[in-house]
Protein backbone atom coordinates (compact mmCIF):
# COMPACT_ATOMS: atom_id res chain seq x y z
CA UNK A 1 0.00 0.00 0.00
CA UNK A 2 1.48 3.39 -0.98
CA UNK A 3 2.38 5.92 1.68
CA UNK A 4 1.44 9.57 1.30
CA UNK A 5 4.50 11.76 1.78
CA UNK A 6 4.98 15.47 1.47
CA UNK A 7 2.68 18.32 0.65
CA UNK A 8 2.63 17.66 -3.07
CA UNK A 9 1.41 14.12 -2.56
CA UNK A 10 -1.23 15.33 -0.09
CA UNK A 11 -2.57 17.77 -2.68
CA UNK A 12 -2.77 15.00 -5.27
CA UNK A 13 -4.66 12.80 -2.84
CA UNK A 14 -7.15 15.53 -2.02
CA UNK A 15 -7.79 16.30 -5.65
CA UNK A 16 -8.19 12.67 -6.63
CA UNK A 17 -10.33 11.60 -3.68
CA UNK A 18 -7.54 9.25 -2.55
CA UNK A 19 -7.26 8.47 1.16
CA UNK A 20 -3.96 7.98 2.90
CA UNK A 21 -5.09 4.63 4.25
CA UNK A 22 -6.28 2.93 1.07
CA UNK A 23 -4.32 4.43 -1.78
CA UNK A 24 -7.52 4.73 -3.81
CA UNK A 25 -10.81 6.56 -3.76
CA UNK A 26 -13.63 5.40 -1.53
CA UNK A 27 -16.36 3.79 -3.58
CA UNK A 28 -19.96 4.92 -3.17
CA UNK A 29 -22.82 2.46 -3.65
CA UNK A 30 -26.54 3.22 -3.69
CA UNK A 31 -28.97 0.37 -3.13
CA UNK A 32 -32.52 -0.55 -2.09
CA UNK A 33 -31.70 -2.47 1.09
CA UNK A 34 -32.20 -1.30 4.64
CA UNK A 35 -32.42 -3.15 7.95
CA UNK A 36 -31.45 -6.84 7.86
CA UNK A 37 -31.07 -6.78 4.06
CA UNK A 38 -28.60 -3.92 4.37
CA UNK A 39 -26.56 -5.85 6.92
CA UNK A 40 -26.44 -8.81 4.53
CA UNK A 41 -25.23 -6.63 1.66
CA UNK A 42 -22.65 -4.97 3.89
CA UNK A 43 -21.13 -8.42 4.42
CA UNK A 44 -20.67 -8.61 0.64
CA UNK A 45 -19.02 -5.20 0.56
CA UNK A 46 -16.84 -6.08 3.56
CA UNK A 47 -15.64 -9.13 1.63
CA UNK A 48 -14.70 -6.86 -1.28
CA UNK A 49 -12.79 -4.50 1.02
CA UNK A 50 -10.89 -7.39 2.61
CA UNK A 51 -9.96 -8.71 -0.83
CA UNK A 52 -8.94 -5.38 -2.36
CA UNK A 53 -8.30 -2.87 0.42
CA UNK A 54 -10.83 -0.53 -1.21
CA UNK A 55 -13.27 1.13 1.20
CA UNK A 56 -16.95 1.31 0.24
CA UNK A 57 -19.62 3.71 1.51
CA UNK A 58 -23.16 2.32 1.14
CA UNK A 59 -26.41 4.30 1.12
CA UNK A 60 -29.58 2.23 1.46
CA UNK A 61 -33.00 3.63 0.61
CA UNK A 62 -36.32 2.33 -0.71
CA UNK A 63 -36.45 5.43 -2.93
CA UNK A 64 -33.19 4.65 -4.70
CA UNK A 65 -34.39 5.82 -8.12
CA UNK A 66 -35.42 9.23 -6.79
CA UNK A 67 -32.12 9.61 -4.93
CA UNK A 68 -30.19 8.53 -8.02
CA UNK A 69 -31.96 11.08 -10.23
CA UNK A 70 -31.06 13.84 -7.77
CA UNK A 71 -27.43 12.72 -7.62
CA UNK A 72 -27.19 12.69 -11.42
CA UNK A 73 -28.72 16.17 -11.67
CA UNK A 74 -26.05 17.45 -9.26
CA UNK A 75 -23.30 15.66 -11.17
CA UNK A 76 -22.43 13.43 -8.22
CA UNK A 77 -23.70 9.94 -9.08
CA UNK A 78 -22.57 6.97 -7.01
CA UNK A 79 -19.96 4.71 -8.52
CA UNK A 80 -22.45 1.83 -8.50
CA UNK A 81 -26.24 1.85 -8.06
CA UNK A 82 -28.47 -1.16 -7.54
CA UNK A 83 -32.06 -0.91 -8.80
CA UNK A 84 -34.86 -3.43 -8.47
CA UNK A 85 -36.54 -2.27 -11.67
CA UNK A 86 -34.81 -3.11 -14.99
CA UNK A 87 -36.98 -0.56 -16.78
CA UNK A 88 -35.58 2.24 -14.62
CA UNK A 89 -32.00 1.08 -15.13
CA UNK A 90 -32.62 0.85 -18.89
CA UNK A 91 -33.58 4.55 -18.89
CA UNK A 92 -30.10 5.37 -17.58
CA UNK A 93 -28.54 3.10 -20.18
CA UNK A 94 -30.31 5.02 -22.95
CA UNK A 95 -29.20 8.35 -21.44
CA UNK A 96 -25.58 7.18 -21.28
CA UNK A 97 -25.35 7.40 -17.48
CA UNK A 98 -24.72 3.66 -17.05
CA UNK A 99 -21.37 2.51 -18.38
CA UNK A 100 -21.00 -0.69 -20.47
CA UNK A 101 -19.34 -3.69 -18.85
CA UNK A 102 -18.18 -5.67 -21.89
CA UNK A 103 -14.61 -4.55 -21.28
CA UNK A 104 -14.95 -5.07 -17.53
CA UNK A 105 -16.39 -8.55 -17.05
CA UNK A 106 -14.32 -11.35 -18.49
CA UNK A 107 -15.66 -14.22 -20.57
CA UNK A 108 -15.31 -16.62 -17.66
CA UNK A 109 -17.50 -14.39 -15.50
CA UNK A 110 -20.27 -13.87 -18.04
CA UNK A 111 -20.28 -17.56 -18.99
CA UNK A 112 -21.35 -18.39 -15.42
CA UNK A 113 -24.78 -16.92 -16.21
CA UNK A 114 -27.42 -18.60 -18.36
CA UNK A 115 -28.29 -17.02 -21.74
CA UNK A 116 -31.54 -15.70 -20.27
CA UNK A 117 -29.74 -13.80 -17.53
CA UNK A 118 -27.07 -12.54 -19.92
CA UNK A 119 -29.83 -11.13 -22.11
CA UNK A 120 -31.45 -9.41 -19.13
CA UNK A 121 -28.13 -7.88 -18.13
CA UNK A 122 -27.95 -6.21 -21.54
CA UNK A 123 -31.15 -4.28 -20.74
CA UNK A 124 -32.26 -4.25 -24.36
CA UNK A 125 -28.89 -2.96 -25.63
CA UNK A 126 -26.03 -4.60 -27.52
CA UNK A 127 -23.61 -4.69 -24.56
CA UNK A 128 -23.77 -5.88 -20.96
CA UNK A 129 -24.74 -3.02 -18.65
CA UNK A 130 -25.79 -4.70 -15.41
CA UNK A 131 -25.02 -7.47 -12.96
CA UNK A 132 -27.79 -9.46 -11.31
CA UNK A 133 -26.65 -9.05 -7.72
CA UNK A 134 -29.39 -11.28 -6.36
CA UNK A 135 -32.68 -12.69 -7.60
CA UNK A 136 -36.04 -14.07 -6.48
CA UNK A 137 -38.32 -16.79 -7.80
CA UNK A 138 -41.94 -15.67 -7.82
CA UNK A 139 -43.91 -18.54 -9.35
CA UNK A 140 -44.34 -20.36 -6.05
CA UNK A 141 -47.02 -20.93 -3.40
CA UNK A 142 -45.92 -21.36 0.22
CA UNK A 143 -47.56 -23.69 2.72
CA UNK A 144 -46.88 -25.40 6.03
CA UNK A 145 -46.86 -29.23 6.01
CA UNK A 146 -48.74 -29.19 9.33
CA UNK A 147 -51.74 -27.31 7.88
CA UNK A 148 -51.56 -28.59 4.31
CA UNK A 149 -50.15 -32.12 4.09
CA UNK A 150 -51.02 -32.37 0.38
CA UNK A 151 -51.25 -33.51 -2.31
CA UNK A 152 -50.26 -30.18 -3.82
CA UNK A 153 -52.27 -28.87 -6.80
CA UNK A 154 -50.60 -29.01 -10.20
CA UNK A 155 -53.32 -27.28 -12.27
CA UNK A 156 -55.31 -24.09 -11.90
CA UNK A 157 -58.57 -25.98 -11.44
CA UNK A 158 -57.00 -28.06 -8.67
CA UNK A 159 -55.79 -24.88 -6.94
CA UNK A 160 -59.28 -23.38 -7.06
CA UNK A 161 -60.78 -26.64 -5.74
CA UNK A 162 -58.29 -26.77 -2.85
CA UNK A 163 -59.05 -23.17 -1.94
CA UNK A 164 -62.80 -23.76 -1.93
CA UNK A 165 -62.49 -26.94 0.13
CA UNK A 166 -60.53 -25.14 2.79
CA UNK A 167 -62.97 -22.23 2.93
CA UNK A 168 -65.92 -24.64 3.21
CA UNK A 169 -64.19 -26.38 6.12
CA UNK A 170 -63.76 -23.10 7.98
CA UNK A 171 -60.07 -22.58 7.12
CA UNK A 172 -58.85 -19.36 5.55
CA UNK A 173 -56.85 -20.61 2.56
CA UNK A 174 -55.02 -17.42 1.60
CA UNK A 175 -52.65 -15.11 3.42
CA UNK A 176 -52.72 -11.81 1.54
CA UNK A 177 -51.23 -8.38 2.21
CA UNK A 178 -50.98 -5.47 -0.23
CA UNK A 179 -49.10 -2.95 1.92
CA UNK A 180 -45.62 -2.14 0.55
CA UNK A 181 -45.06 1.65 0.46
CA UNK A 182 -44.22 3.19 -1.98
CA UNK A 183 -45.27 0.20 -4.12
CA UNK A 184 -48.36 -1.03 -2.29
CA UNK A 185 -50.24 -3.45 -4.49
CA UNK A 186 -47.21 -5.25 -5.89
CA UNK A 187 -48.18 -8.64 -4.38
CA UNK A 188 -51.38 -8.40 -6.44
CA UNK A 189 -49.45 -7.63 -9.62
CA UNK A 190 -47.35 -10.76 -8.95
CA UNK A 191 -50.55 -12.79 -8.74
CA UNK A 192 -51.90 -11.41 -12.01
CA UNK A 193 -48.60 -11.83 -13.81
CA UNK A 194 -48.31 -15.47 -12.76
CA UNK A 195 -51.89 -16.21 -13.77
CA UNK A 196 -51.46 -14.62 -17.19
CA UNK A 197 -48.12 -16.36 -17.73
CA UNK A 198 -49.46 -19.80 -16.91
CA UNK A 199 -52.88 -19.51 -18.50
CA UNK A 200 -52.01 -17.58 -21.68
CA UNK A 201 -48.36 -18.59 -22.12
CA UNK A 202 -44.94 -16.86 -22.32
CA UNK A 203 -45.54 -15.20 -25.72
CA UNK A 204 -48.72 -13.44 -24.63
CA UNK A 205 -47.05 -12.51 -21.33
CA UNK A 206 -44.00 -11.04 -23.10
CA UNK A 207 -46.15 -8.99 -25.49
CA UNK A 208 -48.11 -7.61 -22.54
CA UNK A 209 -44.97 -6.76 -20.54
CA UNK A 210 -43.50 -4.98 -23.59
CA UNK A 211 -46.62 -2.86 -24.12
CA UNK A 212 -47.78 -4.65 -27.27
CA UNK A 213 -50.94 -6.19 -25.78
CA UNK A 214 -53.94 -4.16 -24.69
CA UNK A 215 -55.06 -4.29 -21.06
CA UNK A 216 -58.57 -4.89 -22.38
CA UNK A 217 -57.44 -8.04 -24.22
CA UNK A 218 -59.52 -11.09 -23.18
CA UNK A 219 -56.42 -12.89 -21.87
CA UNK A 220 -55.59 -10.01 -19.52
CA UNK A 221 -59.18 -9.62 -18.35
CA UNK A 222 -59.36 -13.37 -17.73
CA UNK A 223 -56.31 -13.18 -15.46
CA UNK A 224 -58.00 -10.54 -13.30
CA UNK A 225 -61.25 -12.48 -13.07
CA UNK A 226 -59.38 -15.70 -12.29
CA UNK A 227 -57.58 -14.01 -9.42
CA UNK A 228 -60.93 -12.77 -8.15
CA UNK A 229 -62.23 -16.35 -8.23
CA UNK A 230 -59.66 -17.20 -5.57
CA UNK A 231 -59.34 -14.15 -3.33
CA UNK A 232 -62.73 -12.43 -3.52
CA UNK A 233 -64.90 -15.36 -2.47
CA UNK A 234 -66.23 -15.27 1.11
CA UNK A 235 -63.81 -16.93 3.53
CA UNK A 236 -60.95 -17.09 1.01
CA UNK A 237 -58.63 -14.48 2.56
CA UNK A 238 -57.77 -14.00 6.20
CA UNK A 239 -59.77 -10.95 7.25
CA UNK A 240 -61.25 -10.53 3.77
CA UNK A 241 -60.07 -8.38 0.88
CA UNK A 242 -60.44 -5.20 2.94
CA UNK A 243 -57.99 -6.53 5.51
CA UNK A 244 -55.59 -7.40 2.67
CA UNK A 245 -55.53 -3.74 1.67
CA UNK A 246 -54.47 -2.77 5.19
CA UNK A 247 -51.99 -5.60 5.81
CA UNK A 248 -48.29 -5.36 5.06
CA UNK A 249 -47.04 -7.98 2.62
CA UNK A 250 -44.27 -8.73 5.12
CA UNK A 251 -46.77 -9.59 7.87
CA UNK A 252 -49.47 -11.51 6.01
CA UNK A 253 -47.70 -14.87 5.89
CA UNK A 254 -46.80 -14.87 9.59
CA UNK A 255 -50.33 -16.08 10.28
CA UNK A 256 -49.41 -19.46 8.76
CA UNK A 257 -47.31 -20.15 11.86
CA UNK A 258 -49.87 -19.09 14.46
CA UNK A 259 -51.61 -21.63 16.69
CA UNK A 260 -54.14 -22.20 15.23
CA UNK A 261 -53.02 -21.02 11.78
CA UNK A 262 -54.80 -17.91 10.51
CA UNK A 263 -54.27 -18.92 6.87
CA UNK A 264 -52.72 -21.84 5.00
CA UNK A 265 -51.26 -20.66 1.66
CA UNK A 266 -49.35 -17.63 0.43
CA UNK A 267 -48.30 -16.61 -3.08
CA UNK A 268 -45.13 -14.58 -2.58
CA UNK A 269 -41.60 -14.58 -3.96
CA UNK A 270 -38.66 -16.46 -2.47
CA UNK A 271 -37.78 -13.40 -0.39
CA UNK A 272 -40.63 -14.53 1.90
CA UNK A 273 -38.17 -16.93 3.54
CA UNK A 274 -36.61 -14.03 5.45
CA UNK A 275 -39.96 -13.12 6.99
CA UNK A 276 -40.87 -16.70 7.83
CA UNK A 277 -37.61 -17.47 9.61
CA UNK A 278 -37.97 -14.28 11.67
CA UNK A 279 -41.29 -15.37 13.21
CA UNK A 280 -40.95 -15.76 16.96
CA UNK A 281 -42.46 -18.88 18.48
CA UNK A 282 -42.02 -20.68 21.81
CA UNK A 283 -40.60 -23.66 19.91
CA UNK A 284 -38.16 -21.56 17.89
CA UNK A 285 -38.30 -19.87 14.47
CA UNK A 286 -39.74 -21.74 11.48
CA UNK A 287 -37.22 -23.56 9.31
CA UNK A 288 -37.46 -24.47 5.61
CA UNK A 289 -38.36 -28.07 4.79
CA UNK A 290 -39.53 -28.78 8.33
CA UNK A 291 -41.97 -25.90 8.88
CA UNK A 292 -42.61 -24.46 5.44
CA UNK A 293 -42.34 -25.59 1.84
CA UNK A 294 -43.60 -24.47 -1.56
CA UNK A 295 -45.12 -25.89 -4.69
CA UNK A 296 -44.70 -24.37 -8.17
CA UNK A 297 -47.47 -22.09 -9.32
CA UNK A 298 -49.87 -24.40 -11.20
CA UNK A 299 -48.44 -24.84 -14.65
CA UNK A 300 -44.93 -23.76 -13.57
CA UNK A 301 -43.61 -27.21 -12.66
CA UNK A 302 -41.17 -29.25 -14.68
CA UNK A 303 -40.01 -27.35 -17.75
CA UNK A 304 -42.80 -24.77 -17.45
CA UNK A 305 -42.15 -21.02 -17.22
CA UNK A 306 -41.29 -19.24 -13.99
CA UNK A 307 -41.60 -15.57 -13.12
CA UNK A 308 -38.47 -14.05 -11.60
CA UNK A 309 -37.20 -10.70 -10.37
CA UNK A 310 -33.73 -9.37 -9.62
CA UNK A 311 -31.76 -6.48 -8.18
CA UNK A 312 -29.41 -5.18 -10.86
CA UNK A 313 -26.19 -3.26 -10.30
CA UNK A 314 -25.04 -0.69 -12.85
CA UNK A 315 -21.76 1.26 -12.97
CA UNK A 316 -22.36 5.02 -13.11
CA UNK A 317 -18.73 6.15 -12.70
CA UNK A 318 -16.08 4.31 -14.69
CA UNK A 319 -13.04 4.12 -12.42
CA UNK A 320 -10.59 1.28 -11.78
CA UNK A 321 -12.05 0.73 -8.31
CA UNK A 322 -15.63 0.68 -9.61
CA UNK A 323 -14.64 -1.86 -12.24
CA UNK A 324 -13.14 -4.09 -9.59
CA UNK A 325 -16.35 -3.92 -7.55
CA UNK A 326 -18.49 -4.89 -10.56
CA UNK A 327 -16.23 -7.89 -11.24
CA UNK A 328 -16.50 -8.89 -7.58
CA UNK A 329 -20.29 -8.56 -7.50
CA UNK A 330 -20.59 -10.73 -10.62
CA UNK A 331 -18.07 -13.36 -9.57
CA UNK A 332 -18.50 -16.51 -7.53
CA UNK A 333 -16.70 -15.07 -4.49
CA UNK A 334 -19.06 -12.12 -4.06
CA UNK A 335 -22.15 -14.07 -5.08
CA UNK A 336 -21.42 -16.83 -2.55
CA UNK A 337 -21.67 -14.44 0.42
CA UNK A 338 -25.29 -13.49 -0.23
CA UNK A 339 -26.91 -16.93 0.20
CA UNK A 340 -25.05 -17.70 3.44
CA UNK A 341 -28.05 -16.65 5.53
CA UNK A 342 -30.44 -18.89 3.56
CA UNK A 343 -32.76 -16.08 2.43
CA UNK A 344 -31.01 -14.70 -0.66
CA UNK A 345 -30.39 -16.30 -4.05
CA UNK A 346 -27.75 -15.96 -6.74
CA UNK A 347 -28.16 -16.77 -10.44
CA UNK A 348 -24.48 -17.72 -10.74
CA UNK A 349 -24.53 -21.26 -12.14
CA UNK A 350 -21.28 -22.15 -10.40
CA UNK A 351 -22.95 -22.00 -6.99
CA UNK A 352 -25.61 -24.60 -7.79
CA UNK A 353 -24.49 -27.97 -6.51
CA UNK A 354 -22.02 -26.49 -4.04
CA UNK A 355 -22.61 -26.47 -0.29
CA UNK A 356 -24.24 -23.04 -0.46
CA UNK A 357 -27.94 -23.84 -0.17
CA UNK A 358 -28.58 -26.01 2.88
CA UNK A 359 -32.23 -27.07 2.45
CA UNK A 360 -34.33 -28.68 -0.24
CA UNK A 361 -36.43 -25.52 -0.40
CA UNK A 362 -33.46 -23.24 -1.12
CA UNK A 363 -31.76 -25.70 -3.48
CA UNK A 364 -34.89 -26.01 -5.62
CA UNK A 365 -35.24 -22.24 -5.83
CA UNK A 366 -31.56 -21.70 -6.65
CA UNK A 367 -31.59 -24.38 -9.35
CA UNK A 368 -34.61 -22.84 -11.08
CA UNK A 369 -33.18 -19.31 -10.89
CA UNK A 370 -29.84 -20.34 -12.35
CA UNK A 371 -31.59 -21.25 -15.59
CA UNK A 372 -33.25 -24.61 -15.22
CA UNK A 373 -36.48 -23.51 -16.94
CA UNK A 374 -38.00 -20.78 -19.06
CA UNK A 375 -37.65 -17.61 -17.00
CA UNK A 376 -39.93 -14.62 -17.49
CA UNK A 377 -39.01 -11.40 -15.76
CA UNK A 378 -41.53 -9.67 -13.49
CA UNK A 379 -43.71 -7.74 -15.94
CA UNK A 380 -44.40 -4.72 -13.75
CA UNK A 381 -40.62 -4.32 -13.21
CA UNK A 382 -40.16 -4.21 -17.00
CA UNK A 383 -42.91 -1.65 -17.56
CA UNK A 384 -42.28 2.13 -17.60
CA UNK A 385 -42.79 3.63 -14.15
CA UNK A 386 -46.07 5.34 -15.10
CA UNK A 387 -47.53 2.02 -16.23
CA UNK A 388 -46.28 0.11 -13.19
CA UNK A 389 -47.66 2.73 -10.79
CA UNK A 390 -51.07 2.60 -12.48
CA UNK A 391 -50.96 -1.21 -12.27
CA UNK A 392 -50.28 -1.13 -8.51
CA UNK A 393 -53.13 1.29 -7.94
CA UNK A 394 -55.56 -0.70 -10.07
CA UNK A 395 -54.88 -3.81 -7.96
CA UNK A 396 -55.86 -1.94 -4.81
CA UNK A 397 -59.00 -0.56 -6.42
CA UNK A 398 -59.98 -3.97 -7.76
CA UNK A 399 -59.81 -5.56 -4.32
CA UNK A 400 -61.93 -2.73 -2.91
CA UNK A 401 -64.48 -2.65 -5.75
CA UNK A 402 -64.18 -5.64 -8.10
CA UNK A 403 -67.28 -4.60 -10.07
CA UNK A 404 -65.19 -1.74 -11.51
CA UNK A 405 -62.87 -4.12 -13.37
CA UNK A 406 -63.93 -3.02 -16.92
CA UNK A 407 -63.37 0.61 -15.95
CA UNK A 408 -59.99 -0.14 -14.38
CA UNK A 409 -58.79 -2.05 -17.44
CA UNK A 410 -59.91 0.81 -19.66
CA UNK A 411 -57.93 3.27 -17.54
CA UNK A 412 -54.84 1.06 -17.69
CA UNK A 413 -55.19 0.82 -21.44
CA UNK A 414 -55.26 4.62 -21.74
CA UNK A 415 -52.04 4.81 -19.74
CA UNK A 416 -50.42 2.23 -22.03
CA UNK A 417 -51.36 4.20 -25.14
CA UNK A 418 -49.97 7.41 -23.65
CA UNK A 419 -46.48 5.94 -23.31
CA UNK A 420 -44.11 6.15 -26.25
CA UNK A 421 -42.90 2.92 -27.82
CA UNK A 422 -39.28 3.82 -27.06
CA UNK A 423 -39.97 3.76 -23.30
CA UNK A 424 -40.88 0.07 -23.20
CA UNK A 425 -38.32 -2.62 -22.45
CA UNK A 426 -38.67 -5.71 -24.62
CA UNK A 427 -37.17 -8.73 -22.86
CA UNK A 428 -38.96 -11.89 -24.02
CA UNK A 429 -39.03 -15.00 -21.87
Amino acid sequence: MKRCAGLAMAVVLLLSGCSAGSGTEELTVLGPWTGDEQQAFLRVLDGFTRATGIAVSYQGTRAQNQVLRGDLQQGTPPHVAVLSNPAELAVYVRSGDVKPLDGVLGTETTAAYSPQWRKLQQLGADAVYAVAVKADLKSIVWYTPKSFPGPVPSTWDELVAVSRRMAAAGQRPWCLGMGAPPNSGFPGTDWLEDILLHRAGPEVYSNWAAGRLAWTDPAVADAWRSWGTLVLEPGAVRGGSTAALLTSFADAGRAMFADPPGCVLEHLGSFAIGGYTAVRRPVGPPAPDRDFRFFPFPGAGGAGPSEVSADLAGMFRDTPAARRLMVYLAGAEGQRIWPSGGTTFSVHQGLVGQDVYRSDVTRRIATTLAGGATLCFDASDLMPSAMASAFYQAVLEYLARPERLPTLLGQLERVRRSIGEEQWLDLPC
